[in-house]
């Protein structure tokens, strides 16, 4: 996903109320934007670092920027905006980044499933193939060592999801978690079981329930955000 123009890059000033930041532009001015991460954002928020935001010409909305990308405490880049995980998944998808799911000849978004009421994250569907139903998660809690963990926070919300994908595979179908590591210094992925030891147990039932876990590292950059490599997952 390449940006036209590239991010602004400021000065992280501080994040609070969980949507608002405040970041210094280089000529001194201060700005308030969107946060759109609902997550802690544990390591990706430390005042004094260089940021990156864009800006929509939008009139409705409040604050016309949006931050995008945060470093964290080891000088890696973060991107925080979560609302991109599924843009990046879904243009993988399509240019056949992901190769363990290639092949598939329709990409549904947001289809109801399940048994509690959930809406998944893609629907890949072919010829002679069961339906495959994608979950995706993205990541930027950096624990050090090139380990990024999922979640940041508790999150009944992501417990709900693995039962879900549970349920499909017992149903015959594939199921898939994929966590997008926006995290210019992920090496492996994994569960974050000091922050949701439900989450973590959770996870590994699905696992030896049959869903698959897949993490990809992506390039994160100012002016390009792409799936970029297959990461180990370690649980």
């Amino acid at each position: 996903m390449k940006f036209k123009p590239p991010f602004e890059q400021g000065t992280l000033l501080r994040r609070y109320k969980r949507f608002l930041a405040d970041v210094e532009l280089p000529g001194g001015e201060l700005l308030t934007v969107h946060c759109p991460n609902t997550g802690s954002m544990k390591n990706c928020v430390v005042p004094g670092t260089p940021c990156w935001f864009s800006r929509s010409d939008n009139p409705k909305r409040k604050l016309p920027g949006t931050l995008e990308i945060t470093t964290t405490p080891l000088g890696w880049l973060a991107g925080v905006n979560t609302g991109r995980a599924n843009h990046l998944v879904r243009e993988a998808l399509t240019e056949g980044v992901i190769s363990e799911l290639a092949g598939y000849r329709n990409i549904r978004s947001e289809v109801r499933y399940g048994e509690e009421n959930s809406r998944i994250d893609f629907l890949l569907q072919g010829d002679d193939r069961p339906d495959c139903y994608v979950e995706v998660k993205n990541v930027t809690l950096e624990v050090g060592d090139g380990l990024l963990t999922f979640p940041d926070a508790v999150t009944a919300r992501g417990t709900k999801h693995l039962r879900e994908l549970s349920t499909m595979v017992r149903a015959g179908h594939r199921a898939i978690l994929l966590y997008c590591v926006q995290h210019s210094g992920a090496t492996r992925a994994g569960p974050a079981d000091d922050i949701d030891p439900v989450y973590g147990a959770t996870l590994r039932e699905a696992l030896a329930a049959g869903v698959e876990v897949l993490a990809y590292g992506c390039k994160v950059t100012a002016e390009e955000i792409t799936l970029a490599r297959r990461l180990p997952f370690v649980v």
